[in-house]
């Protein structure tokens, strides 16, 4: 994979100075058009060989291009913060909006492939790493995410040449650390997972471009102009929507589906829920203090149909809890922010770290509901979303975290009966709104997208609890008891 990259590929300094100019005011046509159009945002990662330039090359693009919309981003170990959370947050974290461009210098691709050099991972933790990486990519592609990956090479001759000539030169000596000549000694390691982690992960939709280092003009022309050439493409070009058709479920003959087969006539007389109550939040919150609960975080996800019942039972697990450990995120409408990027977006930045919660108030569970419904989102987009997001609970639940699902169902009769009390009752008026009449219309079609939801979504790391919430007493212990019985079998 490496070799066209060692065929001692230069450009000489006549040559490269007549061109320069050219393509920086082409790059800076094609940025601003970018974000005048704001059809994609562009992700640039730079890997490669030690003492390639890859720093050398971000400060290049940077002064070629407006470095008011162009973020370079600098991954080393993580922080504290991201070690609390699963790999790929430090990244979705930093993804640029549309119209916007970002470097990457060290990525998702960095740490795989360190581990497996250093023999702190197996083979098949790399190809793991990989498939990761290919599922992410292929999201970002999907929600309109240019993404260009430069690897830079040296030969192991050059690459000692390059760390010679640094360490040589006073003004650049700071640049080589004992780290760069012991990566050295390992060269021929490295290029053997190197060539591996690229091979399995250069898709039609996130390819490598591996560019020979040693000569500085060719490595920055070559990867200038490649990235002009991306930019233009998707600017000047309507890119099609890409086809994930989700194959349909088998339609029972008798019509009756998940939802259905809710009993809704369990219910609770108010001394037992009262007596309930307190032993259920007691155990929930001596569950959070156990030393295991150190080293784990939560995901409670909150649906359910409109007046089911959702606030009231959060209310009872914050009740349970020290303030201190949970965090409470009502999802609405996404803000023109969060519509800039990939959808999950806005759920990977509100996760949780060690020995904490985050309950989520209507979810990530919105593009296979109320956008399938209303019609916010083409099919083959919440088609596909049920795959992206199983990889996402899969990555919660590696990481430790304990993902906990709910559905609150009630009946027809039920939610229009605490529709109209909601509507009559002063205090409670800013629960009751247009759209929640206007949902009610289409309430076998909301019953539909949430059964297909369920079939499709519920795994063994995180499955969905559906609760008979016809009686709020009921319902509120369900959720208690849910909650604290999947803590207490994850620790």
């Amino acid at each position: 994979m490496f070799e066209s990259a060692e065929l001692g590929h230069k450009l000489g300094k006549q040559e490269y100075e007549a061109e320069v100019p050219k393509l920086r005011e082409a790059l800076l046509d094609a940025q601003y058009d970018l974000l005048e159009k704001k059809n994609a945002s562009v992700v640039i990662v730079v890997g490669g060989v030690d003492g390639a330039g890859k720093g050398e090359l971000a400060n290049r693009l940077s002064e070629w291009m407006d470095p008011r919309h162009l973020h370079v981003h600098a991954f080393d170990r993580p922080t504290t913060e991201e070690a609390e959370r699963p790999t790929f947050y430090r990244f979705w974290r930093e993804l640029p909006p549309k119209g916007r461009v970002s470097v990457f210098l060290g990525s998702w691709y960095t740490a795989p492939i360190l581990d497996r050099v250093t023999g702190t991972s197996k083979g098949a933790d790399l190809d793991r790493a990989m498939a990761q990486a290919n599922h992410f990519e292929e999201m970002l592609a999907n929600e309109g995410v240019l993404l260009l990956k430069f690897w830079l090479h040296l030969s192991k001759k050059a690459q000692k040449k390059r760390l010679e000539t640094l360490e040589s030169d006073p003004r650049t000596r700071w640049r080589v650390t004992p780290t760069d000549w012991d990566r050295y000694e390992k060269y021929d390691k490295f290029r053997k997972v190197s060539e591996r982690a690229l091979r399995e992960t250069s898709t039609a939709h996130a390819p490598w471009f591996v560019v020979e280092a040693t000569d500085e003009h060719y490595r920055e022309l070559t990867i200038g102009k490649t990235v002009l050439d991306a930019m233009r493409k998707r600017i000047d070009t309507e890119v099609p929507a890409s086809q994930h058709p989700a194959p349909p479920l088998l339609a029972p003959l008798d019509q009756k589906d998940v939802i259905d087969a809710i009993d809704l006539t369990k219910k609770l007389e108010k001394a037992e829920y009262e007596e309930l109550l307190e032993a259920q939040q007691g155990r929930l919150n001596l569950l959070f203090r156990k030393s295991a609960m150190k080293k784990r975080s939560v995901v409670a996800v909150f649906e359910g149909v409109d007046a089911a019942g959702k606030g009231g039972a959060i209310r009872r697990i914050t009740g349970a809890l020290d303030a201190r450990s949970y965090k409470v995120i009502p999802i609405a409408a996404p803000t023109d922010e969060e519509k800039a990027r990939p959808y999950l977006w806005r759920f990977w930045r509100h996760l949780p770290g060690k020995n904490r919660i985050a309950i989520f108030d209507r979810s990530w569970y919105g593009r296979v509901l109320v956008e399938r419904v209303e019609g916010f989102c083409a099919p083959h987009d919440w088609a596909r979303a049920y795959g992206e997001i199983n990889d996402f609970e899969e990555d919660l639940a590696e990481h430790g975290t304990i993902v906990v699902k709910f559905w609150l169902q009630v009946s027809d009769a039920e939610q229009l009966r605490r529709f109209e009390e909601r509507q009559a009752t002063g205090y409670k008026r800013f629960k009751i709104g247009a759209e929640d009449w206007r949902n009610r219309e289409k309430w076998h079609a909301y019953e539909h997208a949430a059964s297909e939801m369920v079939e499709r979504t519920s795994t063994e790391y995180a499955p969905w609890k559906l609760v008979a919430a016809e009686d709020k007493r009921f319902a509120r212990i369900e959720v208690l008891r849910g909650l604290a019985d999947r803590i207490e079998a994850s620790l």
